[in-house]
């Protein structure tokens, strides 16, 4: 009866919100975890094969979308946050607009995007069943600390995780045996080929200068079942495990996300078992599309806009490393509001001489003038300087309407980017 109860409050928090313009977001959540903090342990108890939590540094929306189609082709009914609000709060609100007016929840797993803080909050309450730890990279350090402080978090949520944890084996924070110490369930890793190691630089490569001498980690201590990405060739993906290799075209774009492919792969092995239908796997992972946001295109007046979010130096690195910029008209969009992280000066860790040749057409965002200023130093041609993510956009948009387009953009400035793109063309609605 509680349950019931707490469902229709939340229902009905959830409608008045969205009668009032507000989207019906976070705030159903919020009202929920203060009325029943109890309200989402009951809900997702009733899944019979848990709860699966995905945390790290960079791709944590793209691999939690990966997983849950990989789930779907072997036949599950996957519960997960979409809109990528990756606190509990924003679980929270999914399990509301997901249940029954009972309460039911009416689904065998979820998969759960979490950050790397709230992980921990999120484990003192609920345990998770699966664990997947992508990463451990220098990112919005005023708000978590030293990435050590980070890795540590992570350690928390994998001692508390009661069935299998995945890990990142070339990460050292990941991939060691202190990070393994302590943990009770099984451990399985992905990583990527000695040949493509210096392809994926660690944190420590990029601040030490080594980034071009691609060293691997220590395996962590105990039994592993090793996922790893052999090779790359343009957009086919060979990925080895069981010792045989399998090559995938896929339709994600980016160093990062062949990587992300490959962690998706070794958690849907290790929940699904030996029974996993692995061609079904196969199939589907080539026919994933980009998370919002994340290497989305959409078409303005015939012509592509790409999104590619950036957040950290790791991060943008890769970004300007799988992309050609000749060719495109690129812009460069900067805030630096709470969700992007307030400190900016990672910026001066990424090389951006390969924009170099073509120059980026357009700046915005609140820290547009930083970052111009970084360019020039790598002595890349800024061609226009604009504060206002919309009248920038707008510039960008009438300045070069014969060439595809690309943005690279923090979190906050892909919102605002997204929402003047859907004013005037057709933009996938997720928030």
């Amino acid at each position: 009866m509680k349950q019931q109860i707490i469902t229709l409050l939340g229902k009905g928090v959830r409608a008045a919100s969205r009668l009032r313009g507000g989207g019906g977001s976070a705030l159903p959540g919020l009202v929920i975890e203060r009325v029943d903090p109890s309200f989402l342990k009951r809900s997702l108890s009733q899944l019979v094969y848990g709860t699966v939590l995905i945390s790290g540094t960079n791709g944590k929306t793209t691999t939690t979308k990966m997983v849950v189609e990989l789930l779907e082709s072997q036949g599950l009914r996957v519960f997960t946050n979409r809109t990528g609000s990756n606190f509990t709060r924003g679980i929270v609100a999914a399990v509301i607009e997901s249940v029954d007016k009972k309460g039911n929840l009416p689904f065998d797993i979820a998969v759960l995007e979490l950050d790397e803080a709230y992980a921990v909050k999120f484990s003192t309450q609920i345990q998770p069943t699966y664990s997947l730890f992508l990463n451990v990279l220098r990112d919005q350090l005023d708000r978590f600390g030293e990435i050590d402080t980070t890795a540590d978090m992570l350690h928390t949520v994998a001692t508390r995780t009661t069935r299998a944890i995945v890990l990142n084996r070339d990460d050292p924070r990941l991939g060691s045996a202190h990070f393994t110490d302590g943990i009770k369930a099984k451990i399985r890793t992905f990583g990527v080929s000695r040949d493509l190691a210096k392809q994926f630089p660690t944190d420590d490569q990029i601040h030490a200068g080594t980034v071009k001498n691609g060293v691997m980690a220590e395996q962590p201590v105990g039994p592993t079942d090793d996922t790893c990405l052999d090779s790359i060739t343009g957009k086919a993906a060979t990925i080895a495990y069981d010792k045989k290799r399998h090559t995938v075209e896929l339709r994600l774009k980016g160093l990062f996300n062949v990587q992300n492919a490959t962690a998706a792969v070794a958690l849907c092995r290790v929940i699904v078992g030996p029974q996993i239908n692995e061609n079904k796997m196969l199939q589907t992972l080539q026919q994933v599309q980009p998370a919002f946001g994340r290497g989305e295109d959409i078409v303005v007046n015939g012509q592509t806009v790409e999104l590619v979010l950036v957040k950290n130096p790791s991060g943008f690195r890769l970004s300007l490393a799988s992309f050609n910029a000749e060719h495109v008209a690129t812009m460069i969009a900067i805030n630096d509001n709470y969700a992007d992280g307030r400190d900016m000066s990672w910026l001066w860790d990424v090389d951006f001489e390969s924009l170099a040749k073509s120059g980026v057409t357009t700046v915005g965002g609140i820290r547009a003038y930083d970052m111009a200023l970084r360019l020039q130093y790598d002595e890349v041609e800024v061609k226009y300087v604009e504060p206002s993510v919309p009248h920038a956009l707008e510039h960008f948009l009438a300045t070069a309407p014969d060439m595809p387009k690309r943005i690279y953009c923090t979190y906050t400035a892909m919102l605002a980017i997204r929402k003047q793109l859907s004013k005037i063309t057709t933009v996938e609605k997720v928030l």
